[in-house]
């Protein structure tokens, strides 16, 4: 490459180009004398001279800066301004980034929100058969889709927090909620086909997309509270809170369907493209992210404070280890959490039937009011109060947690399975039932916002994403554990 003044061009033109200045006759008498004057003149050009396609070639050329950027032999770390600091946070505009982990929070429970809602599609449409084995798919339905929905989810959220190689986030959030909309896609297919015939092909399908659409959710959801950690922890919360906004929104919906009376085939079909177009969106707002500078800022801090080893080693692991003894109270303070409200919830709570005949709830409403809207609803609120009050703080959580425990008895001593249960019910009032339900979902959320907050900030703030996906862990194996507990509940009540 050679050089002169100002530019340098490719030696094989045979030519070089001088520096020229504005003052410059060819340059003042404008662009198209300028580049004739060049093509022309052979003293810039020596013997050679350019005209015709060569000179065209030549003006063609990139002109490169000397000494160019490149050239300057610093890291590449610096020459894409990732050591640059910024000194001062800016401001989430409009409430972006957290109006975006909304959004994912909803999604992230839609899909489950959705299946559970369309139950009546499922029993008394898709599975409404004499056959015997298909009477066995349609009793125990719930059954096999809990058990069908946790595992895959539980077993993924593992992998998930220790897999570091050969994926990040920025892959594998779209790519989950990619293949969940596909499988929602699959299953409103099917709800538009008459599978009479083949009701167990149809129930083994569905258990399959299950399988699939939980082990995909299961990386979605570990990698958005992975996503909100190096954030301040209303992000998180804001995470959270779109969990329980999802599930009122569902009950909202469920409530409407059951007002319209519809056919259960045509509530499941929009069941279904509702979730569908809250997956789309979220599709949509997580590519918006990087273009946020509130969220750029704060992603690009944590990984300066990782330090230099960690940006130019393929597999740098975490000190899972240190993180885990800074967190792990808190993991296990959303892992009860999520075991008493999940043992209750919607189990326990869909086999409580009405004492008094004149409560101001009626029996067609009294389960999708008491169980489905009273849980998201106050849920949702326990969310939003945790943004505003923090109390207790992460030294003490625990204490509040384990007092929690005392709901199961408590629902259990209600009227809880009274046409199979042997225990007496000690609890034979509607209005106390209905309170105790609303204390445990408003705990279960206010407590859960503030697990989920906290646990990031007990590490160092390039830890924080693992220290989210921790606790985001064991807030799914605490949601695994409450779903099998509460069938030792339904054995319970029935042995004294």
């Amino acid at each position: 490459m050679s050089r002169s003044g100002r530019y340098t061009v490719n030696p094989d033109e045979g030519a070089r180009v001088e520096d020229r200045r504005p003052e410059n006759r060819d340059l003042v008498n404008g662009p198209q004398q300028a580049a004739n004057s060049l093509g022309n003149t052979p003293d810039y050009y020596g013997d050679r001279g350019m005209n015709g396609r060569e000179n065209e070639s030549l003006l063609m050329k990139p002109v490169t800066l000397s000494p160019s950027w490149e050239e300057q032999n610093k890291p590449e770390d610096e020459l894409n301004f990732k050591t640059v600091v910024v000194t001062s946070e800016p401001k989430d505009r409009f409430n972006f980034v957290y109006i975006i982990m909304l959004i994912h929070g909803i999604g992230v429970l839609m899909p489950w929100n959705m299946f559970i809602t369309a139950e009546k599609y499922f029993t008394d449409y898709k599975l409404a058969t004499n056959t015997s084995g298909d009477t066995e798919y349609r009793d125990n339905f719930m059954s096999y889709l809990g058990i069908a929905s946790q595992i895959p989810n539980v077993l993924l959220n593992f992998i998930n927090l220790f897999v570091q190689c050969g994926g990040n986030p920025r892959t594998r959030i779209p790519g989950s909620i990619a293949l969940i909309a596909l499988i929602f896609i699959l299953t409103t297919a099917l709800a538009m086909i008459d599978s009479s015939d083949w009701p167990g092909y149809f129930f083994f399908i569905t258990m399959i997309s299950v399988v699939v659409m939980n082990m995909a959710t299961g990386i979605y959801q570990n990698s958005v509270f992975g996503m909100a950690g190096p954030l301040p922890m209303k992000y998180t919360g804001a995470v959270v809170l779109g969990n329980n906004l999802s599930g009122t929104i569902t009950s909202v919906i469920n409530i409407i369907a059951i007002t319209l009376a519809p056919d259960p085939q045509s509530s499941a079909i929009w069941y279904f493209i509702a979730a569908l177009l809250v997956l789309l969106m979220c599709f949509d707002t997580y590519f918006a992210l990087p273009i946020l500078r509130f969220f750029r800022y704060h992603e690009r801090r944590a990984l300066q404070q990782r330090g230099p080893s960690t940006t130019t080693k393929c597999c740098q692991f975490p000190p899972y280890g240190s993180i885990f003894k800074k967190v792990w109270v808190q993991c296990f303070n959303i892992w009860f959490i999520f075991t008493v409200t999940l043992t209750i919830f919607p189990a326990m709570q869909v086999k409580v039937v009405k004492l008094d005949q004149n409560f101001i709830i009626n029996d067609t409403y009294f389960t999708a009011v008491t169980c489905f809207l009273f849980f998201n609803a106050f849920a949702m609120i326990g969310n939003f109060l945790a943004g505003i009050i923090k109390f207790p703080g992460p030294r003490y959580l625990w204490i509040f947690t384990l007092l929690r425990g005392l709901l199961i008895p408590m629902i259990l001593f209600c009227n809880y399975k009274p046409d199979v249960r042997t225990l007496p019910v000690f609890i034979a009032n509607d209005y106390a039932y209905c309170a105790i339900g609303i204390f445990m979902a408003l705990t279960s959320g206010y407590l859960s916002s503030l697990i989920m907050m906290y646990t990031p900030g007990l590490v160092e703030p390039h830890n924080a994403g693992i220290a989210g996906m921790m606790a985001a862990f064991f807030l799914v194996f605490g949601i695994f554990s409450g779903v099998n507990f509460s069938l030792v509940m339904a054995k319970l009540v029935e042995a004294f």
